[in-house]
């Protein structure tokens, strides 16, 4: 078994109860606890973004059949409003019925916070993991709960103080949730941010973060991997740059925007410490917004060879789309005009129409040239689990 075993796909990202309780840390090398791995029969999964993806998207439909507005925050949170829930049952009890939901329709199970704010519903879902005695459902809507739930809670854990600030804060004797709800929020602000202010206000059932009704949209997007085995050639490297910007663009056009600028970089393993190590990354500012994916991988390209260097191992290199904006926002060059460039503009526009649509359908069966379509450039995920929801072939079967 100790053979046959790969070590090298990736770090942890993810720990079940069990393995935080072995002591097993986030961001940690699958290699470096191969030993654990072994000794306790952990199970090891690869990162599937489909499954996840999918299992969001059901959890997500789920929570907008039970509540008036629901705010999606990130692949596996969301705030719920709950006005007027408690002229029908009491708010503690519709959590449980959230909950139930979930389980029923997706099988996956989830912890429900509620308060007056957004922190100390984070705060709620924080006390409903941690304490088995609430069945996953902590309802803060009592002042006094909130008060003693707080008193019990580290600064570190209120959500956006995290380890670095919490160590400022306790230098002032702020050491928990409830001693930071009782600090003079100006002195807060001067010291460190408005940010921190609002935190401190919302523990104290001030709400100060605006309800989005319609998801805002991306800032940026990033497109990168760690390769599945090292690259040494420029060539492969273009490969690898290619499929990103490729995927990135599609991203783009997906959210209906347009990207003002481009970043590439790459680098080499940052722990094989006996490899010489490179890290290099470059940007460039489009002269008119796009989301042609040939523009936007030339454009890539023409960043990613300069940086290039002989005699490293890459293990990985990404590109980021910054400075979006929808078609709206987009000023018209004076010279395109004269050029007869709209013209170009809308043959780019339904050749991209026309390539998502046959991917979209046929499963990505149309790519650039350059891109030479997934190589050896794919991440490695040997213990990558079925796709059970999204993949006829993947299943389960019950005989």
């Amino acid at each position: 078994m100790l053979e046959s075993f790969r070590y090298n796909d990736g770090c942890v990202v993810a720990r079940s109860k069990e393995a935080k309780a072995l002591g097993l840390k986030m961001g940690v090398p699958v290699h470096q606890i191969k030993d654990e791995i072994c000794r306790y029969g952990i199970q090891v999964f690869s990162s599937n973004y489909t499954l996840y993806g999918d299992m969001s998207r059901r959890v997500m439909t789920t929570l907008e059949q039970l509540a008036p507005r629901v705010d999606v925050y990130s692949i596996d949170e969301a705030f719920l409003d709950l006005t007027g829930i408690e002229r029908l049952l009491s708010i503690e009890d519709f959590g449980r019925e959230i909950k139930n939901a979930v389980y029923h329709n997706v099988g996956l199970p989830v912890c429900v916070g509620i308060a007056p704010t957004r922190t100390l519903a984070k705060l709620a879902n924080h006390a409903a993991k941690k304490y088995p005695a609430t069945r996953g459902v902590v309802d803060l809507s009592d002042p006094d709960r909130q008060r003693r739930l707080m008193n019990l809670v580290s600064v570190e854990d209120v959500w956006g103080v995290g380890r670095k600030l919490s160590a400022k804060l306790k230098e002032m004797g702020i050491g928990t949730a409830l001693q930071l709800a009782d600090a003079d929020p100006a002195a807060l602000r001067k010291r460190f941010s408005v940010v921190l202010e609002r935190t401190a206000r919302e523990l104290n059932g001030i709400s100060c973060q605006p309800w989005e009704d319609v998801p805002s949209a991306k800032q940026q997007i990033m497109c990168s991997r760690s390769f599945g085995q090292p690259l040494q050639k420029l060539g492969d490297l273009e490969e690898a740059v290619t499929h990103f910007a490729a995927l990135a663009a599609q991203k783009l056009r997906s959210g209906e925007q347009y990207a003002g600028m481009l970043m590439v970089f790459i680098r080499t393993n940052p722990f094989k410490t006996s490899a010489p190590q490179y890290s290099q990354s470059a940007s460039v500012k489009l002269i008119k917004p796009s989301q042609d994916s040939r523009v936007i991988i030339r454009q890539a390209l023409n960043l990613l060879r300069p940086m290039y260097r002989e005699g490293f191992d890459y293990a990985k290199a990404g590109l980021l789309l910054g400075e979006l904006v929808d078609a709206g926002n987009i000023q018209e060059d004076l010279f395109d005009a004269e050029s007869g460039q709209p013209q170009d503009a809308e043959r780019s526009e339904r050749l991209m129409t026309v390539i998502d649509a046959i991917n979209q359908k046929y499963r990505s069966t149309v790519f650039m040239a350059r891109e030479a379509g997934p190589g050896s450039y794919v991440m490695r995920r040997e213990h990558l689990s079925p796709a059970y929801t999204t993949d006829w072939v993947n299943l389960p079967w019950v005989k």
